[in-house]
């Protein structure tokens, strides 16, 4: 028996408590000389690499046009289901590229291929230190591996993956947007910048 997944209680956290994350005070000093405190959060799982995650854009052939390989999971802290392209934490002394195959694999089934790799990001950068790189693929969907592609989630992974065509993907986030679905900002930006090429 299946159900909508729903926050039911919200309260502060114990850092002894936090596997992921971590908050913590920043004391620094600004132009003028002047100390000044901030408050952010950190992610505790960094690897040697310096590199928190990786995103992955993987570009699949759709009837002989572009589409972006896309998910809908639900998000605890939004509190709904979000939009967004395939994502994961490096593992150990991964590369951002190894990470990326890899991440594709098991939560979406499908082999692609690595096409480059972004500069790191940051996200919210007045919030938290967490960073990533997004890693463009190909997916051939010639290949067997890919006939008939079985996710390997971790448990508690409810993922489901879908595809939008590039050429139609502001109009379409638009129209998620309107079904409730939050929306990435990487995958928002990739639409915006897309309307702004043409």
């Amino acid at each position: 028996m299946t159900q909508q997944p729903k926050v039911t209680k919200r309260e502060p956290l114990d850092p002894a408590e936090a596997k992921w994350t971590r908050l913590v005070k920043l004391n620094w000093t600004d132009q003028t000389g002047k100390s000044r405190v901030w408050e952010a959060a950190e992610r505790s799982t960094r690897g040697e690499g310096g590199i928190d995650a990786v995103a992955i854009l993987a570009i699949v052939p759709v009837n002989n046009e572009k589409h972006v390989l896309c998910q809908k999971q639900f998000r605890p802290p939004v509190g709904k289901y979000c939009v967004e392209i395939p994502a994961g934490l490096i593992d150990g002394r991964e590369t951002p590229e190894e990470a990326a195959v890899r991440e594709l694999r098991e939560e979406t089934g499908y082999v692609g291929t690595v096409q480059r790799s972004s500069v790191v990001m940051v996200n919210d950068p007045g919030l938290t230190n967490a960073n990533l790189k997004v890693v463009v693929m190909n997916v051939d969907m010639d290949l067997p591996a890919n006939q008939h592609p079985v996710q390997q989630l971790d448990e508690g992974e409810f993922i489901t993956n879908f595809t939008l065509p590039l050429r139609t993907l502001a109009e379409e986030l638009e129209r998620l947007e309107r079904e409730g679905f939050v929306i990435d900002v990487r995958l928002a930006v990739l639409a915006m910048g897309l309307k702004m090429s043409v």
